[in-house]
């Protein structure tokens, strides 16, 4: 049996309930926070068990999915995945991904973004995918560059985080540069 949803190192699946200890974990992290959106105030367990709870229970969306990246072994949440700002007359969208900090440099981000947009691309027929990284982010700027993605446009300090602005980078792929690339 063959799974869409399962790469050479992970596995994109819903949440569940009990995915909340690591996701809660992940966020003690503040520059991997900021890396990802921007730095919130420490929540409590409590608050983390329930919006675990409150996504395991709900309906998925085929626009939009949010996904948690878990590896492919042992199925043990390493990050998240989600498709968003997604445009059905243009056949265009983005997302955002995020992995703890502890689970780095092993191959875990390109191999659930290499499964979204193969996702999104052949089985919900969007064309173009888009994300948008910032300028502090070296490791995700190479990841976009590394994976093929087209560097399209930068947005000068558009971003405040940690004292500095940052400056967000637009990168873009086109399913004729993905199929090229990962068909």
């Amino acid at each position: 049996m063959t799974s869409a949803w399962v790469g050479e190192r992970v596995r994109l699946r819903a949440t569940e309930p009990e995915d909340w200890e690591a996701f809660h974990s992940f966020e003690e992290d503040s520059d991997a926070v900021r890396n990802s959106w921007r730095l919130h105030p420490p929540s409590s367990a409590a608050y983390a068990k329930k919006r675990a709870a409150e996504e395991a229970e709900r309906q998925p969306d085929l626009d939009a999915p949010e996904l948690v990246i878990a590896t492919k072994d042992d199925n043990a949440p390493v990050g998240s995945i989600v498709a968003h700002h997604t445009d059905r007359d243009h056949g265009t969208f983005c997302y955002g991904i995020s992995i703890g900090t502890a689970h780095h440099r092993k191959g875990y981000a390109s191999d659930a973004i290499v499964l979204l947009l193969r996702f999104m691309f052949f089985e919900r027929r969007y064309q173009k995918a888009e994300a948008w990284v910032y300028s502090s982010n070296d490791a995700s700027l190479a990841l976009h560059r590394r994976l093929g993605f087209v560097e399209e446009g930068r947005r000068r300090r558009s971003r405040y985080a940690n004292g500095r602005y940052d400056d967000e980078f637009l990168f873009g792929m086109t399913i004729e540069e993905f199929t090229e690339l990962y068909a």
